[in-house]
């Protein structure tokens, strides 16, 4: 989102927050807007979000709306559609106010109670049409007592309870926490700060030992780049809730991101990082390296991008590598977080029908959309942050085993023409940085032609073994009949879902909604019956099932097929010879920040 760092000069946007109801998760929220021009004031509630693409609706949560005029005279308000407000007639001031409520925290939604008030900014405040340029003030009001503080990428002003925003856009990707949270704070090599506020439940030692772990994954991620961006205000900020009532997710914004997960910093340790990596990646990944399809991004529609592979699959790809190469996990570690996504991609039937370009597209259905009617997306959608990821894997070991260059350089390349200077790129822009990276025009046009544009997947056992990674069956004697959701009820199996497209229930007929009423002779009370039955089998046996489909009994013979999942381990710990190559191959690419060539 490309953001001006001063306002119009026009009359200010001013917000107040107070939460007399907090315990009932509602906030009063009041906006008064002045200088106002002579036709209706047009007031909503967003419909998206930035970092989302799908639509949310948040005008859901938003009632007991009223206006007055400067005198506090009452104005009249009507609603032309289900996120709008209008006051048709008013004089040079109105101020708005209106109740929230507010009960998932996350980066998409708001949650206030008596622990904290945690918003997205898009989810919490009435906007108005027109007046995107003015600046906006925010005055917070915390509940008497509660010690809460303020933690948010907004301008701070002599008031610790009063942040501005040079405009609306800014203010719309500027999300919020007032809680009694920990803080800490460092110095990067810009000499820009980078702040955690910790809302949680332990101790301060965790917070501590927490954020030398993310000091050292940040410093991986700047080494990729070269350099930090250049962090309006001179700070970054990470808000983090780490509580049971919270939702678990992570979302990016330009000079902050939201993290937030029901484990604790204690129980969860290490493993709350990836999303850690994962935001900070997008600091240049998508604040600044751009689509050009997202901007400007659009609050009152879905936003539909072609480039996701690229800017959410290729930050995947770089989650687990960046704190591997922090030192937090071993390569033995790394290697098995590569094979569930190697596995999924690699088997997946939606490749038969999009290509990465056209997953990314779909984003608007499933970036934590939701539908009551069933879908098939089992079987037609690859996750862009997956599919994404492994090609990002491929293009960085065919770079380093073919050019001696590396995804770094390549990601440095982008970060210049286009990050740096914010100019928003396209899909041929990539492919022309890539052919200018690698001085080979028909390589880059190849590789987006068969992997960007089209949907083959290379051979990744041979780029792999590049560095004594195996890529192999994890389950090679293993029968599989398909990987599905099987509700066990009443001595029967009910299918939840689509089974997998090719997979042997799908051959044999089997679809959503039936319920198995036996196998192999015997009937289906749980999951552990089922592994018996398919354990004592191995792939090419058949199987007897007999399933009731719509108001139908069947019978048919089962063909066993082998397991398809796919895993990754060094080749050391498989038994196989690791040679000087490899291990040259794979400390270049692993064991610490490269020098981007």
């Amino acid at each position: 989102m490309l953001v001006t760092v001063h306002g119009s000069g026009q009359g200010q946007v001013l917000y107040d927050v107070r939460f007399p109801n907090a315990v009932h998760h509602e906030a009063e929220i009041s906006v008064t807007f002045a200088d106002l021009p002579a036709r209706p004031l047009e007031l909503r509630m967003s419909r998206s979000s930035p970092g989302r693409y799908a639509l949310h609706e948040f005008a859901k949560n938003v009632y007991a709306v009223r206006a007055v005029g400067a005198g506090g005279e009452a104005l009249r308000v009507t609603r032309p559609n289900p996120y709008q407000w209008d006051v048709p007639e008013h004089g040079d001031t109105v101020r708005v106010s209106y109740t929230l409520f507010a009960d998932r925290a996350g980066g998409t939604y708001s949650q206030v109670d008596e622990t904290h008030a945690h918003f997205n900014i898009p989810a919490t405040f009435m906007w108005a049409r027109g007046l995107g340029d003015r600046e906006i003030r925010v005055a917070f009001h915390p509940p008497e007592g509660s010690g809460w503080q303020v933690a948010t990428q907004l301008m701070p002003t002599d008031d610790p309870m009063t942040y501005t925003a040079p405009n609306l856009y800014y203010f719309l990707d500027s999300p919020t926490e007032l809680s009694a949270f920990s803080m800490r704070q460092w110095t990067i090599a810009s000499g820009d700060t980078v702040r955690m506020a910790v809302h949680h439940a332990g101790t301060e030692e965790e917070v501590d030992r927490f954020v030398e772990w993310t000091k050292r994954v940040v410093q991986q991620e700047i080494a990729v780049f070269g350099e930090p961006p250049d962090f309006d205000g001179g700070t970054y900020t990470f808000i983090a809730d780490y509580l049971p009532y919270v939702s678990g997710d992570g979302m990016e914004h330009r000079n902050s991101t939201i993290l937030s997960s029901t484990q604790s910093l204690g129980g969860a340790g290490r493993g709350l990082l990836g999303t850690v990596s994962h935001e900070f990646f997008h600091a240049w990944n998508v604040e600044r390296i751009r689509p050009r399809s997202l901007e400007p991004f659009d609050f009152e529609r879905a936003n539909m991008s072609g480039e996701l592979w690229f800017a959410e699959g290729f930050t995947s790809y770089y989650t687990q590598l960046l704190i591997r190469r922090a030192g937090l996990t071993t390569d033995a570690d790394y290697a098995r977080t590569l094979g569930g996504g190697l596995s999924f991609v690699t088997n997946a039937a939606g490749r038969r029908y999009f290509s990465p370009v056209e997953m990314s597209m779909q984003a608007p259905f499933v970036d934590a959309a939701t539908a009551v009617d069933p879908n098939n997306r089992g079987n037609t959608f690859i996750s862009y942050y997956t599919w994404g990821s492994v090609i990002g894997l491929n293009l960085d070991l065919t770079l380093r085993s073919r050019f001696e260059k590396s995804l770094d350089g390549f990601m440095r390349s982008v970060w210049v023409r286009f990050g740096k200077t914010e100019i928003p790129y396209t899909i041929d822009d990539l492919q022309q940085t890539l052919a200018r990276f690698t001085g080979d025009d028909d390589f880059a046009e190849d590789f987006f032609a068969r992997f960007i544009r089209g949907r083959e997947v290379p051979d990744y056992a041979a780029l792999l073994a590049n560095a004594g990674f195996l890529l192999r069956p994890a389950q090679p004697d293993a029968a599989w009949m398909g990987t599905m959701n099987l509700q066990y009820r009443d001595g029967s199996a009910r299918l939840a879902g689509m089974p997998p497209e090719g997979s042997p229930l799908y051959e044999a007929g089997v679809s959503r909604g039936d319920r198995i009423l036996s196998m192999d002779g015997q009937v289906l009370e749980n999951a552990s019956t089922l592994r018996q039955i398919l354990g004592a089998h191995r792939p090419g046996d058949r199987v007897e099932v007999m399933f009731e489909q719509r108001g139908r009994n069947k019978t048919v013979m089962m063909l066993l097929a082998p397991h398809p999942q796919l895993e990754v381990v060094l080749y050391e710990d498989a038994g196989m010879t690791v040679t000087p190559e490899m291990t040259a191959f794979r400390a270049a690419w692993t064991e610490a920040a490269t020098n981007g060539v």
